[in-house]
């Protein structure tokens, strides 16, 4: 689709722009990829190569595909009538996108605007410390976090962070933060038949460990991402919702990837009925069309913001620059209408079971991928050097399965610089409106990839 020669634009790429997770050494004799244009579920590069983009823009964010022009011309109506004003007074598609929301969310019922999903995830943390001095005397400040979880980029959330490569080196870290291990199946930390429950139980022991009155939340993702796709195994939920009310802790869920259709259902959470007292999200919200992000919490936690009007410390004392912006809401009321009017949910679901069954003949022809598993258009394959003792290939080659796949024109993805050892899941995220023909291609280049790498 696009052939203009932009040769000038990649010189400058090269000379100026830092890119983000990249190792810049080799673009000294090589260019960087610049993406130009995209349509649907492709994209287009600077060389004219077309991509089947099974990742969502890389990081499972463009949910309902490229090239909406009615996200494009809700944004411009928009920005021409107001563009942005401070997040301490209102704006029409603040209001009305707030309503949209929540309906979609059953027993929240408020939002808190912001820009990143980092920034989400912190504006939970500072709610949950605050609460901790206002309603705790300043003992329940903790924050419990899973291994293999990921809740941002920042120095508190990469705190919060159970990869450990992604905060190697950025310390001292913010104290206050405490691991829970990790919920995978696969890799079983303990022989027992309920492995949901155990694991689960597992969270209860550490807050036993912490004491109870220390802390105050905990912040976990419905189905983790970066740290391998893992769907918590049956009766794990249902639990760690039993545990947050016995012993008074704040249940705080990371919708960053999950969250708006990316599991089949509006909100990753919803699959297991449980009831939270924050979820943030961002990645899905407006499907990349403008920057937004949403701490949501419940009327119970907010009017623990407004009980005394006189306490000059009363209120959550925060403020978000770009959380005025007014193109994010905007963008995400047109979002939300495009994965109603399109039944987006209902073809995320149906691919989503396609696409393990797809991956699930892929296991069975290449004894090198030893675990499939996903919910929704959010899957991934684990890849390992022997079935029975579950041993991790090495990273290099889980990226050059993703390396042989950009060669036949797909782009998937593979955890990275977060787990020591376990950088071996391949990743797919394809947008919202895959079909069975998108899923096959991309199921296609998996298998010659594999055999191209591993014979």
């Amino acid at each position: 689709m696009y052939d203009n020669d932009i040769s000038d634009v990649v010189a400058a790429d090269k000379a100026h722009v830092w890119h983000h997770l990249t190792q810049h050494k080799p673009f000294e004799t090589s260019d960087p990829r610049v993406i130009v244009e995209g349509k649907g579920i492709h994209v287009w590069d600077a060389k004219g190569t077309r991509y089947l983009d099974a990742v969502s823009g890389g990081v499972w964010t463009v949910n309902v595909g490229y090239g909406r022009e009615s996200i494009a011309d809700a944004v411009r109506e928009q920005l021409v009538k107001l563009n942005y004003f401070a997040g301490s007074a209102g704006s029409i598609p603040g209001a009305l996108f707030s309503e949209k929301l929540i309906e979609k969310m059953p027993g929240m019922s408020r939002v808190y605007y912001c820009n990143s999903g980092s920034e989400a995830n912190e504006k939970a943390f500072k709610m949950v410390r605050q609460i901790a001095h206002k309603r705790y005397g300043g003992k329940k400040t903790k924050i419990l976090f899973r291994e293999r979880d990921y809740h941002g980029t920042t120095i508190a959330a990469l705190s919060a962070c159970g990869q450990p490569e992604r905060h190697m080196q950025y310390g001292p870290l913010t104290p206050g933060f405490v691991e829970v291990p990790h919920c995978l199946e696969y890799r079983k930390q303990w022989d027992v038949e309920n492995y949901g429950e155990r694991a689960a139980d597992a969270i209860e022991e550490v807050i036993l460990r912490e004491g109870p009155d220390t802390v105050g939340a905990i912040c976990l993702e419905p189905v983790t991402a970066g740290g391998g796709v893992i769907v918590p195994p049956k009766g794990y939920w249902e639990r760690v919702q039993e545990i947050c009310k016995k012993y008074d802790v704040l249940l705080h869920i990371d919708e960053v990837v999950c969250g708006v259709g990316r599991t089949g259902t509006w909100f990753g959470y919803q699959h297991y009925g449980i009831k939270p007292d924050f979820v943030t999200m961002a990645k899905g919200v407006a499907s990349g069309y403008a920057a937004i992000a949403c701490c949501v919490t419940t009327e119970e936690v907010f009017n623990l913001f407004k009980d005394d009007a006189e306490d000059p410390l009363n209120y959550f004392r925060d403020i978000s620059t770009f959380g005025g912006c007014t193109a994010g809401p905007a963008a995400a009321l047109e979002n939300l209408a495009i994965i109603e009017r399109e039944g987006l949910l209902e073809n995320t679901t149906a691919m989503g079971d396609y696409c393990l069954e797809k991956l699930e003949e892929l296991k069975d022809k290449h004894a090198v991928v030893g675990d499939v598993r996903g919910k929704g258009l959010f899957l991934g394959a684990e890849l390992v050097a022997d079935r029975g003792t579950k041993e991790p290939v090495a990273e290099k080659l889980a990226q050059q399965v993703v390396g042989e796949c950009g060669a036949q024109g797909v782009m998937i993805g593979v955890t990275n610089r977060s787990l020591p050892g376990f950088n071996n899941t391949l990743c797919l995220s394809p947008a919202l409106i895959a079909t069975k023909d998108n899923i096959d291609e991309i199921v296609g280049a998996m298998d010659v990839a594999l055999t191209r790498v591993f014979g």
